[in-house]
């Protein structure tokens, strides 16, 4: 009789196993090319990007002329990593002309070290919005929020969660194309969750802030409503100094939830920790995104764009496929 049980639950756990596997996308196996340093030239003096991870130096492909941006980690053992975003990027950018196109990987013949190469994007789009002197024109940002959304679109399509969305991720050509970059957090997904916290705090979508373990795509699609904010006012919406800190900054704009617009929202600890007069008091306020994009700043259609990039709840969050068809966009060419 035990075994019996035993043989049950099995064959159950199996048959759920493969109801889980059917329902996550199919990973395709690619190859990624595989080159050497010495077909480069490099230019240390011009480095489009550093950080804890390493740099992103300029360099030109000796045999075309070509620019391209090589990616270095600083860590000696970082080369699965590089393989790793080396296979997203190749996959996000085929046939994406909004985010930046993979050459491959070329191993260092002396030391044996990995690096990755890519097209020249430019500069980033935190460089490009410091150096604005006065708020954007809305035509330039609706410009702009078509490209990054139809660049989220087709790396969604291709089943790819990028997850650190920002102004620094993103490159602005002398084309004036914009592209996405850096896929060094993205996963896949077929890739089951749960999924830890990644991002960058000022950009990290509420469920991802309270630790909720199977996100999707959508956790993009917030970031792409933060930078939608920065290209209007020319700062980051919401400026936290922790998490717990970034979510007030979060809720004291677009009103806490409730039962009614995120149910799940409630049995988190962080709604169970808040005072409750305090959150009384916030849930009366409601959402004041009006009030920090006036109509100077940004039309009513402009704005209804924003609140479904910015919905706290990710099931009602538009997705960056709907959100092309948003009346914001009409008669562009």
């Amino acid at each position: 009789m035990a075994a019996a049980c035993v043989k049950a639950v099995s064959a159950a756990d199996v048959a759920r196993r493969r109801h889980h596997a059917a329902a996550r996308p199919a990973r395709t196996r690619m190859l990624v090319a595989m080159g050497s340093t010495e077909d480069y030239d490099y230019e240390d003096a011009c480095r489009l990007g550093e950080g804890s991870f390493g740099a992103v130096i300029r360099a030109h492909h000796r045999a075309t002329g070509q620019a391209v941006a090589i990616k270095r980690l600083s860590d000696a053992g970082g080369h699965e990593a590089l393989l790793r975003e080396s296979l997203l990027l190749e996959a996000a950018s085929k046939g994406n002309q909004f985010v930046v196109g993979c050459r491959g990987l070329a191993r260092d013949p002396a030391t044996w070290d990995l690096c990755l190469v890519m097209d020249c994007g430019g500069g980033s789009l935190r460089d490009a919005l410091r150096r604005q002197t006065g708020p954007l024109p809305e035509s330039t940002v609706r410009d702009a929020m078509r490209q990054l959304l139809t660049g989220a679109k087709g790396m969604h399509g291709a089943h790819i969660m990028h997850r650190d969305i920002k102004p620094h991720n993103i490159l602005l050509g002398d084309d004036r194309v914009l592209r996405l970059c850096d896929l060094g957090l993205a996963v896949h997904m077929s890739e089951p969750p749960p999924y830890g916290k990644a991002g960058t705090l000022w950009y990290m979508a509420p469920e991802v802030l309270l630790g909720k373990p199977d996100y999707d795509a959508l956790v993009d699609v917030w970031s792409l409503g933060c930078v939608m904010a920065e290209l209007v006012t020319g700062k980051a919406p919401f400026r936290g100094e922790d998490e717990e800190d970034q979510l007030c900054a979060i809720f004291g704009v677009l009103g806490f939830p409730d039962d009614t617009t995120w149910p799940w929202f409630a049995s988190t600890q962080f709604a169970a920790e808040l005072p409750e007069l305090d959150d009384k008091q916030r849930r009366k306020q409601g959402s004041v995104l009006r009030r920090r994009f006036p109509e100077t700043k940004l039309s009513k259609e402009g704005l209804d764009l924003l609140s479904g990039l910015l919905t706290c709840n990710p099931d009602k969050r538009l997705t960056a496929a709907a959100a092309l068809e948003h009346p914001w966009f009409s008669g562009m060419d």
